[in-house]
């Protein structure tokens, strides 16, 4: 038996793969903390699993709508998040890493977790960098879209040269930001380190696992070293949760419904999204599913909603999109993968981060379109549900693509990985 850290950071779509993982390595016989945001303690704990805290609590920082709103924006969006809500905290992210992995065989870590190969250097022990979103690795040869220069990815067709130039660019910007774990690294007593932390610092030197599907995210000779993709890692409520009645009633009294949803992060952001989601619905004769989180602004009057469409804050995905007939969502990894599993077309308006690339994944496979956030309008939305809905190549690639990554076991795939790791 091993023992393993899982450590992580952010909103249920940045939690949910390290639980599946750890419940996975739970289940093997080892011993598993998950060390994570606070205000998930009693999620963690429920499902038997040992909990550390670590600070910063992303999850419930990104509940201020202000603060949600800087973080959500696509231009400058992540490097708020990183400059004002991650580094300022990174002594407090080094401790509370530092207590729970005493006594670990292996850390596995989140990509902003830049305190975390500090504390595996410290501790002398082996660590595991995880990628979730395929267009983190930077890759020149299949370059993500990346939203403060998203006109630069039309120039992917020239070759890996101008992707190239591109990140040598991107390294030097990004390394004035990360002075602060420099100064850490002096701090604790560890030798200078001439790596980016939020590029090649990033990556372990024992191996980086990618928790998503080849079909979505195929491997690039300029991957690192030591690279595995597992497929994607799922996990959601329908493993412990109870079933909705009403909604399992209204999915069996009539079509498959549109499914729209903004996720755990664009949720607090989603400003006009519902209601015109709602006017999509009801304008092209769909029944629809709107799953619309808890923030009161985005919940309706019941005498505002016709028979035909259902609202809930949440539902599990893994029960609901395979029962629909397409999903408009804003591009979360988590979300995506679920909708290519689903084997059903999605529509997606990409919020912030990683949005934009998981749009253009998806729109790659011919199973997607893509809609710029501040062009989602009535008459935009039935025009690509209709092209998606009535093009039956496009219904027959979502069926093929979803048997193609239903026969991946990316759990199984990651613990055999991990457990490797932590022999070594």
């Amino acid at each position: 038996m091993s023992k393993f850290v899982l450590a992580t950071l952010g909103t249920h779509g940045d939690l949910n793969p390290y639980v599946a993982v750890g419940l996975g390595l739970q289940q093997r016989g080892h011993d598993v903390t998950v060390a994570t945001c606070n205000s998930y303690q009693g999620r963690i704990e429920s499902l038997g699993l040992h909990f550390s805290p670590l600070r910063p609590d992303l999850n419930l920082i990104m509940k201020v709508p202000e603060t949600a709103a800087l973080g959500n924006d696509l231009q400058t969006g992540t490097e708020y998040i990183l400059k004002t809500l991650v580094l300022p905290r990174l002594r407090e992210m080094y401790d509370d890493l530092l207590s729970a992995c005493e006594g670990a065989d292996l850390l596995v870590i989140h990509s902003v977790l830049f305190a975390a190969p500090l504390v595996a250097e410290k501790l002398d022990i082996p660590w595991t960098s995880v990628i979730l979103s395929p267009g983190i690795f930077l890759s020149a040869y299949d370059p993500p879209l990346l939203p403060p220069i998203a006109w630069f990815h039309r120039l992917r067709h020239l070759g890996p040269i101008p992707h190239r130039l591109l990140f040598r660019f991107v390294d030097r910007v990004t390394r004035r930001w990360m002075r602060p774990v420099h100064d850490l690294r002096k701090q604790v007593g560890l030798p200078p380190s001439s790596k980016n932390p939020v590029r090649d610092g990033m990556l372990s030197p024992y191996g980086t696992l990618g928790w998503f599907s080849p079909v979505v995210g195929p491997p690039q000779p300029d991957w690192p070293a030591k690279t595995t993709a597992t497929g994607f890692v799922y996990y959601d409520a329908a493993l412990t949760g109870p079933r909705d009645q009403a909604l399992s009633d209204f999915l069996a009294s009539g079509a498959p419904p549109i499914v729209f949803t903004l996720g755990t992060a664009a949720v607090t952001v989603a400003d006009d999204f519902y209601r015109v989601s709602l006017d999509v619905a009801r304008k092209g004769g769909w029944r629809a599913v709107l799953l619309t989180g808890d923030d009161v602004r985005n919940q309706f009057e019941t005498a505002d909603l016709p028979d035909s469409v259902f609202v809930t804050p949440y539902a599990p995905y893994s029960e609901l999109f395979c029962r629909a007939a397409a999903v408009v969502h804003s591009g979360g990894i988590g979300t995506t993968a679920e909708t290519l599993r689903a084997g059903v077309p999605m529509v997606i308006v990409p919020h912030h981060s990683d949005q934009p690339d998981n749009a253009f994944r998806a729109q790659r496979l011919g199973m997607g379109r893509v809609i710029p956030r501040g062009q989602y309008t009535v008459d935009r939305g039935i025009k690509e549900l209709r092209c998606l809905l009535e093009d039956p190549g496009c219904l027959a690639r979502a069926k093929s693509i979803a048997q193609e990554i239903r026969q991946e076991d990316g759990i199984a795939r990651a613990c055999d990985e991990l457990e490797k790791h932590a022999q070594r």
